[in-house]
């Protein structure tokens, strides 16, 4: 039987993935050490790039052939407008942040910016599917870890269980199933690319989250 795309995909991005989930941030976390200070930035570049991710989602809508797909990625896009993005304007809202361009212009969170939107823009649906299952997979992998870890902020206990609930699993698992189903009919260089991809995106989200710890302070709203 021949490997499943997203199988050799994990396969050989093993290294990378296996920095991000074991990142730094991600360990401070499950020990119940994460300062709020990079919590703080985090959610600010987070909360920004959400609005990056619904574009992303958008290029996935237009460039998708199937009225299915169509259908699920409205939903995703919903999701992402309306129940994230309210999220961080509560978390924004209770914890006095306000915009800081200069956290947003640290060049590892524009290049993951960049670099994602590059991504949906060039590519074709396959690299789409193929970049965001990398991140919700990545996402759902390491919440999933420590969910039960000592989390005394409560918006941070609240952001871990939002990637490890029912609802997100569900969308990483779709995002893999409809890579494997597109892999089975891709060509061989096709399937090559969603590999480098994958790999791409984690790196990318490795610098993404390194930035939370430097950079300029955070401003208040």
């Amino acid at each position: 039987m021949a490997e499943a795309l997203t199988d050799r995909i994990l396969r050989e991005n093993r290294a990378d993935f296996d920095a991000m989930v074991g990142h730094r941030f991600v360990q401070d976390i499950a020990a119940g050490r994460l300062p709020a200070e990079v919590f703080d930035r985090y959610l600010l570049i987070e909360g920004a790039f959400v609005e990056t991710a619904i574009a992303i989602f958008g290029y996935a809508v237009a460039k998708a052939d199937d009225l299915g797909d169509r259908r699920h990625l409205i939903g995703t896009l919903d999701a992402l407008a309306n129940e994230q993005m309210s999220y961080f304007e509560t978390a924004f809202a209770a914890r006095g942040l306000g915009p800081d361009p200069a956290v947003q212009a640290d060049p590892r969170v524009v290049a993951f910016g960049d670099g994602m939107l590059a991504i949906a823009r060039d590519g074709d649906f396959t690299a789409i599917v193929t970049a965001m299952f990398a991140a919700e997979w990545m996402y759902w992998t390491w919440c999933t870890q420590v969910r039960d870890a000592p989390m005394a902020d409560p918006m941070l206990a609240d952001w871990v269980e939002m990637h490890a609930a029912p609802g997100f699993a569900a969308q990483a698992r779709w995002l893999r199933d409809r890579l494997d189903a597109l892999g089975a009919t891709m060509t061989e260089a096709q399937r090559d690319r969603a590999v480098a991809v994958f790999g791409e995106v984690q790196r990318l989200e490795i610098g993404f989250h390194s930035a939370a710890y430097t950079g300029a302070s955070i401003s208040a709203a």
